[in-house]
């Protein structure tokens, strides 16, 4: 080999050395609707020609909240490998050499100038999303702050539905990044969905409650030590410590529901045991529903533990959720183009509870009302996210009533009172002035034969003080939304499904939302609020109730 050849490739090994040793600094800002969003921390890269670090500068600072991430993107292979800093000392790492390569792009005839630079334009479309991409040639350089691109040049500016821009404000060469310093320690490799579900799961805090839980109706169904059963096996209870929820931090409760045996569509709702008075729910539980104390509308009935009294409080209902027709274990029964569902998922927000649950260790409980011996299989857990909406306020959650019969098969009786005018009415005292006080209002009508509320609109009436405050018809119309959850349903002559039907709040297969009634600023003081509502008379054995729950929401 000559000479002239020999130099020929040192030349190019040199400038090979020198493009992959040339390190460019960008720093990019972002903006919405033309506003730069300053709470932002600006996204900072690193390119050569060997790599393409996308990062922020909290991060370069180690000032970033936990999770965060780094991805790098490899050349000329444009791999994708994701950092995700889940906790000190915990990182996970995946790596993607597929999606930028299947990127598509319209190379568009325009061309500006940014920051010295001439730039190209092309557009993508991602999610129904236009996204328009600045890229130049200028630097000999591939790379950008986000993986969109990276194939096309380095991108200076990228526009999302002409209102979210991200684009370039400084440029400069350095000789070394933070980036050994930053991304060090042991990191753990995952595929890339384990990868994102960690990431994810890393944002929030989960509390565990129940995992793969049967609650049925049996003799057989006893406490252990993770969980106490009562009601033969209707109700399960365990004990959980919540850690201090900051204000602006919304909380989730989610059930996960399947048949293990039972067929029909139950009542079911999710509570905690205030424990601030002398005698709570949870001595009912032990000790019999008949402990507790009693109201009396004059029916000839008594009525156990639903209403406040000086020294007991109400069992508080998180959420009240119905379950489905047989769901997963009656999926064998076929019909022709229906795909049953597998599981009935429940999901709530209840950070208007907030009060009651931060710092508490609390008995938190799942009933489902029912006689069968298989039952069902529950998975509960609650959630604890940061967020930047903060719309409930209150600092107060006082249980004023409850008569959702929970200890159903422990003797305690159906909320049959409303065949009184007197229907429930409860007398309470506010130790301190309540501000813009709130009846969290949760009503559902039951009795399940043609005359029975559950099928009979009827209205409900609220009364702060012996004056009326609120008067509505709580009542779904939305209930065949949900037939492919609902295999054991039956069928009428008429077309329709049992699970198709409207009733007084509730369907089979879902969640009863709360009603938020304003009551405006209360005294200190004693006051009384009284429920009425028409129910329908007996007729035979049939008999219509009504589960009706309230919490006193406000600022103190």
């Amino acid at each position: 080999m000559n000479k002239r050849i020999l130099f020929s490739f040192f030349v190019l090994f040199l400038c090979c050395c020198l493009s992959y040793a040339q390190t460019y600094e960008i720093e990019y800002t972002s903006s919405y609707n033309g506003k730069v969003l300053t709470e932002q921390s600006p996204t900072l890269v690193w390119a050569d020609g060997k790599d393409n670090f996308i990062l922020n500068n909290k991060i370069r600072e180690q000032k970033s909240d936990y999770p965060f991430e780094i991805t790098k993107v490899e050349k000329p292979s444009n791999t994708v490998v994701s950092y995700a800093f889940l906790k000190p000392g915990e990182i996970i790492s995946s790596s993607d050499a597929e999606s930028i390569g299947k990127q598509t792009f319209e190379l568009i005839n325009e061309t500006k100038n940014i920051l010295g630079y001439t730039c190209k334009k092309a557009v993508t479309k991602i999610n129904s999303n236009t996204i328009e991409v600045w890229y130049t040639h200028d630097l000999k350089i591939h790379g950008g702050p986000s993986v969109i691109g990276q194939n096309l040049g380095l991108v200076l500016e990228i526009e999302r539905n002409k209102n979210s821009l991200i684009t370039a404000r400084s440029i400069k060469k350095v000789k070394k990044t933070d980036i050994d310093r930053i991304l060090k320690g042991s990191i753990l490799p995952t595929d890339l969905l384990g990868y994102k579900d960690l990431l994810w799961k890393s944002r929030f805090t989960t509390l565990k409650v129940f995992e793969n839980e049967t609650i049925n109706f049996s003799d057989e169904s006893k406490s252990d030590e993770r969980v106490k059963r009562f009601a033969n096996g209707t109700i399960i209870l365990k004990k959980i410590k919540f850690p201090s929820i900051k204000e602006g931090e919304n909380i989730f409760v989610e059930v996960k529901q399947q048949s293990n045996g039972d067929a029909y569509d139950r009542t079911g709702t999710v509570f905690f045991v205030p424990q601030d008075k002398e005698t709570s729910f949870f001595d009912g539980l032990e000790k019999g529903a008949k402990t507790l104390p009693v109201y009396d509308n004059g029916n000839g009935k008594q009525y156990y533990g639903v209403a406040t009294t000086k020294n007991y409080s109400p069992a508080i209902e998180m959420m009240r959720f119905f379950t489905a027709f047989g769901i997963e274990k009656f999926n064998h029964i076929q019909l022709k183009g229906k795909d049953w569902q597998t599981i009935s998922p429940f999901r709530q927000d209840i950070t208007e509870l907030k009060p009651s649950l931060s710092e508490k260790e609390l008995w938190i409980g799942t009933f489902i009302g029912n006689y069968d011996k298989g039952g069902h299989k529950i998975n509960l857990e609650i959630t604890i996210h940061r967020s930047d909406q903060n719309i409930y306020k209150n600092n107060a959650a006082i249980p004023l009533f409850n008569t959702l019969n929970i200890m159903e098969m422990a003797g305690q009786d159906y909320s049959t009172m409303f065949d009184k005018d007197k229907g429930l009415f409860v007398e309470f005292i506010l130790e301190k002035d309540l501000k813009n006080a709130q009846l969290r209002y949760i009503t559902t009508g039951h009795g399940g034969w043609e005359n029975g509320d559950e099928f009979i609109p009827k209205t409900n009436s609220i009364f702060l003080d012996g004056k009326m405050t609120f008067s509505f018809v709580p009542w779904r119309s939305d209930c065949g939304s949900y037939r492919l959850y609902n295999p054991a349903s039956g069928n009428f002559p008429d077309g329709l499904s049992s699970s198709d039907l409207s009733r007084s709040n509730w369907c089979p297969g879902t969640v009863t939302n709360p009603n938020f009634i304003p009551l405006g600023d209360l005294n200190a003081g004693k006051h009384t609020i009284q429920i009425k509502i028409p129910q329908g008379a007996t007729e035979g054995t049939s008999f219509s109730s009504w589960n009706v729950s309230g919490i006193l929401l406000g600022s103190q």
